[in-house]
């Protein structure tokens, strides 16, 4: 999680040449040739962008380089010049496809404008090649994320509750983000609209692949690492479990080297802490308990029984249903309640067949149907205000997907199927609406009163301070394209789903690594361009593996118009360089989503 109290945030610069990505030089370059500059899928789309000062002549050939060989294997010609004028007017982008070439190895792009050879960096192209990547990358992200130093584990042992005397064991879970080594289940609760989930969704992440690609798994040998990874966060939310039933939301550092500072605590803007830290179900609540349903049924234990997992997650449900809306800052359920309760109730029904569960999943799909407005998007309150998430976007498409693993009933099944319709269909449209060479995903909000489309989150929202890189809502939205684009629009091309929806997810994917404005690859340690290092309290920071916030809309901008991207800004860098666990969770979930058979 990201804050604006950045006093310990310590950026470790190598000041020696090449080391740190010098922004300003790659956007005065003539020509920069953009491309995913980790790996592209064999059977996958495969995309790329050249950037220039001006316009290229139609008719521009490129090439593909083998490496280290530097032989030609592939050529094409690249698509028309299109600018994005809202961004940069000085700017022109071209397409390249190069989706016809099945070669695997490692490769470069080329082009030759007037008489001079520019070439991308160099990336592979193999059979799963993201997975085989970035599923080690991240479960090694996450290992190192553990809070797990000696100082977090003895204050943990023993940590206050806010306004108490009361101590609780809170050991484990993993640091929040590079540059907070707090502990949440969810933050920004009191904006109602925004909440992320977090710890929980990272668990029910790390599950999800376990279960979904086996035999990759195998393949690499990290199998035993990432089920370990997900028993150990599964033990995070066991220990987060009141006495009560509620789930403890945030263990809040205050950015204070002391570790005895560390509370159990709720937050509010500005860093402020209050005694309301019960989860609702839309503040980790909800997914916590979907965590915990789907690990009980491997029979495996941690520090904990799969018996004990799931007593657990059936007294939390129990007690949500009674208490959540009692919890909610606002006192009423919004549709992050519904699919967060909508994952809840459906593991709980999977993993034990009750009727109890059945009922209250078909209701929160049901709900979520009723949340769409005409234009296609959900609606997040009662009233006019478009549901957009920084973190979440992919979630509820992921959440009635998982639904339909259980149910059977063709009146239920053909409303939680046109539900994923229709949103998969708005969010190609919105993405579609305006000149867009990247394929980014747009989206729409309520800005001073009227409903508008962007590219980025608006600055000036219900947080009154929060706002950064969104490579998590992407990685979201490119899983849930494809695993609801399984279920609506099936098609023997690449990852099950007709062609537009591949060459979407792809989209996303190559942005965050490295196929964006700034040719900056977010997952740190790969690539060729990453931000810089981050360190943090207790020997945490930067880690290999992990990505970064990432790029957003213009700095000063409140509706979120432009684009920014800044590795110094006065200790505000955060915003776009600081790793956030919510973004490598869901990246975990678009790469398993392109790895499935």
């Amino acid at each position: 999680m990201t804050k604006i109290r950045i006093v310990y945030f310590l950026f470790v610069f190598l000041f020696f040449k090449g080391l740190i990505p010098d922004l300003q030089a790659q956007n005065n370059q003539p020509i920069t040739i953009l491309a995913n500059q980790v790996a592209y899928n064999l059977e996958g789309p495969k995309t790329a962008i050249i950037k220039s000062n001006q316009a290229i002549i139609s008719g521009t050939s490129f090439h593909i380089i083998d490496e280290p060989h530097r032989r030609i294997v592939y050529s094409g010609k690249v698509g028309q010049s299109e600018q994005v004028i809202d961004w940069d007017p000085d700017v022109w982008y071209r397409r390249i496809d190069f989706s016809a070439f099945h070669q695997s190895g490692n490769f470069k792009l080329q082009v030759t404008i007037d008489g001079t050879k520019y070439e991308s960096c160099e990336f592979k192209v193999e059979e799963q090649a993201l997975g085989k990547i970035a599923i080690p990358a991240i479960v090694n992200f996450f290992n190192k994320q553990r809070a797990n130093s000696p100082e977090e584990l003895e204050a943990d042992k023993a940590i206050l509750l806010y306004g108490s005397d009361k101590t609780v064991d809170l050991q484990g879970g993993w640091c929040d983000a590079s540059g907070d080594i707090s502990k949440y289940f969810s933050h920004l609760a009191y904006t109602n609209f925004m909440s992320p989930q977090q710890i929980p969704m990272v668990t029910w992440s790390l599950i999800n692949t376990t279960v979904r690609v086996p035999e990759l798994l195998k393949q690499i040998g990290v199998q035993e690492a990432l089920t370990n990874e997900a028993i150990y966060g599964a033990d995070y939310l066991m220990r987060s479990l009141s006495p009560e039933g509620y789930f403890y939301m945030t263990v809040f550092s205050y950015f204070d080297k002391n570790p005895k500072a560390r509370r159990v605590v709720g937050l509010l803007a500005d860093s402020k802490t209050t005694s309301d830290y019960q989860c609702a179900y839309r503040e980790g609540g909800g997914i916590a308990v979907a965590a915990l349903a789907r690990i009980s049924q491997w029979e495996k234990d941690g520090d904990f029984t799969s018996k004990q997992y799931l007593d657990a997650a059936e007294q939390a449900f129990a007690h949500l249903q009674k208490f959540s809306t009692k919890y909610a800052d606002d006192g009423k359920d919004n549709v992050i309640d519904d699919y967060c309760a909508l994952m809840a109730a459906t593991e709980l029904w999977i993993a034990t067949g009750k009727d109890v569960y059945r009922d209250e999943a078909r209701q929160r799909a049901s709900n979520l149907n009723k949340r769409l407005s005409p234009e296609g998007y959900f609606i997040a309150n009662d009233s006019n205000r478009p549901f957009w998430h920084a973190a979440d976007a992919g979630l509820p498409i992921m959440a009635l997907a998982r639904f339909l693993d259980k149910e059977t009933d063709q009146t239920f099944r053909n409303i939680a199927l046109a539900t994923i319709k229709t949103a998969i269909d708005y969010n190609l449209k919105v993405t579609k609406e305006v000149v867009n060479p990247f394929g980014y995903a747009r989206q729409s909000f309520l800005f001073k009163g009227k409903v508008q489309g962007g590219f980025f989150i608006p600055h000036e929202n219900e947080s009154g301070w929060w706002w950064q890189g969104e490579d998590a809502r992407l990685g979201s939205l490119a899983a849930a394209i494809i695993v609801g684009g399984r279920l609506v629009y099936p098609d023997k091309a690449p990852f099950g789903v007709k062609p537009e929806l591949a060459v979407y997810a792809e989209n996303l994917v190559s942005w965050v690594l490295g196929c964006n404005p700034y040719n900056m690859c977010m997952m740190y340690g790969y690539g060729q361009n990453n931000v810089p290092y981050m360190a943090s309290m207790f020997g945490h920071g930067s880690g290999r593996g992990g990505i970064s916030n990432g790029i957003t809309g213009k700095d000063g901008k409140g509706d979120g118009s432009g684009i920014d991207f800044k590795v110094e800004d006065n200790g505000n860098e955060w915003r776009w360089s600081e790793q956030w666990i919510p973004h490598t969770g869901w990246f975990l979930q678009a790469v398993t989503a392109m790895s499935m058979k």
